[in-house]
């Protein structure tokens, strides 16, 4: 993996703990949370607070998520919101710590320039010991404060100014005067400098889960499925349950959900040169495999190293060749079914709620676009990483860090941007109504 940490695509962004007194911040948070401290002086860490380091120290990888839910936070200060989630064990929990730093950032800013922040991702699931209780997920509530309770301390502060203020013989409360400046010791002035967090509740909804191998839950749709990575669940409340196997099925699931479509006639992209770069890395993938040394070979190089490789080229290439050849040059539009090796890599998730959900999905389903399931599904992208003959991987690092490090936002854009929604198809779908969405499906 040492070529993805020097180019910065592993372990990239995070915030850099390296002061006396961000340390002893964090140890007391750190401790106020579990009990532990670190004896570290200088360490990074994700917008969790989660550090690779303290985890290694501690010889526990999960030191602020335990059992994989309800996972704790450390916050040292709001530029957290730019690192990433390492490990995530759930694809919403990173947009939710986003979430709730974007929207309390002036008072996170404010309660970070003198104490850490704790809290948890809240949900009343505390042991995730079957697949049937990933479905008791339904919402997230955000809990947090500084270590010293300034938010908790603020709030009886503020409720004892009320008192104060409202009752009559107030003034002559000697107790209820001395605890308001003793709360205000510690919080300063509430009445014109506001210390209190907004709550944050967010439904749980459609989501990915790295428990039990890996599962796509899709809960709330019209025609809801589970999907396992690895082998399928049993006595999950959805009625379809799927495997990655099952290639037809899921095709069917996803259209019928209205979540995919194809990436030669989305609007506001160039589907074609996007085609052209998946066939790259197809092609890389399949050369690479049979030992080929692609040291010194470019972007335009590929050409040639088809050409001269051409009995290696999988099916995948062949059929993403002829899409791209009908975009270019008309003619039959080719046939590419859910069977066909190609058919994952000629779609990309449609404008919905989901869409980052679905191009997660997909890039699992097309693995062989790495640029793809770098952005999309991290935790896949590095596992499939260490198994790729070095040729491979020094390719793909180079590619990454070039391509995509250099304009993660412009190339977010052109893969998966959506213009304005067209209007929808006013044919209501009878036949689905009737029968549900996978019937006749042949297994």
């Amino acid at each position: 993996m040492i070529r993805l940490i020097q180019r910065g695509l592993m372990f990239g962004n995070l915030f850099h703990v390296a002061s006396p007194a961000l340390v002893e911040r964090y140890n007391r948070a750190l401790e106020h949370l579990t009990g532990k401290r670190t004896a570290l002086t200088d360490f990074y860490i994700d917008i969790s607070g989660y550090s690779p380091e303290v985890g290694n120290e501690l010889k526990d990888p999960l030191y602020l998520n335990h059992n994989g839910v309800n996972r704790q936070f450390i916050l040292l200060s709001t530029e957290q919101r730019k690192c990433p989630l390492l490990d995530a064990k759930f694809s919403t929990s990173q947009g939710v710590l986003k979430r709730f730093i974007a929207e309390n950032e002036a008072a996170l800013f404010a309660l970070t320039a003198r104490d850490a922040v704790a809290g948890e991702l809240v949900n009343t699931v505390y042991d995730i010991s079957h697949p049937a209780r990933l479905f008791d997920l339904r919402a997230i509530t955000v809990e947090a404060d500084t270590t010293r309770g300034t938010v908790r301390n603020a709030a009886q502060l503020a409720e004892k100014v009320d008192t104060f203020l409202q009752e009559d013989d107030a003034w002559f409360d000697d107790v209820l005067i001395g605890e308001m400046i003793q709360l205000a010791g510690q919080t300063g002035d509430v009445i014109r400098n506001p210390v209190k967090l907004k709550p944050l509740r967010v439904d749980k909804g459609n989501f990915w889960t790295s428990h039990f191998g890996g599962l796509y839950i899709f809960q709330t749709l019209d025609h809801p499925a589970t999907i396992a990575a690895r082998k399928k669940p049993e006595d999950v409340p959805t009625k379809y349950t799927f495997d990655l196997t099952q290639r037809n099925r899921i095709a069917k699931f996803l259209e019928y959900n209205d979540l995919v479509e194809p990436v030669v006639k989305a609007r506001g992209i160039d589907g074609t040169a996007i085609l052209k770069q998946k066939m790259d890395f197809i092609l890389v993938s399949a050369v690479t495999e049979a030992g080929v040394d692609l040291a010194g070979t470019t972007r335009r190089d590929m050409r040639r190293l088809a050409r001269d490789h051409a009995h290696l080229l999988p099916d995948e290439f062949h059929g993403l060749a002829d899409l791209v050849n009908w975009a270019e040059h008309g003619g039959k539009w080719p046939r590419i079914s859910s069977e066909h090796p190609a058919y994952f890599y000629t779609l990309r998730a449609a404008s919905t709620p989901d869409a980052d959900l679905v191009n997660m999905l997909l890039s699992e389903l097309s693995p062989r676009d790495v640029r793809q399931l770098f952005i999309c599904h991290k935790q896949a992208f590095y596992a499939a990483y260490a198994t790729w003959a070095d040729a491979k991987k020094e390719y793909v690092a180079q590619y990454l860090e070039a391509e995509y490090k250099a304009d993660k936002a412009g190339a977010r854009a052109a893969l998966f941007g959506h213009d304005a929604p067209m209007e929808p198809d006013p044919q209501p779908r009878d036949l689905i109504a009737r029968v549900g969405p996978w019937g006749a499906v042949r297994r």
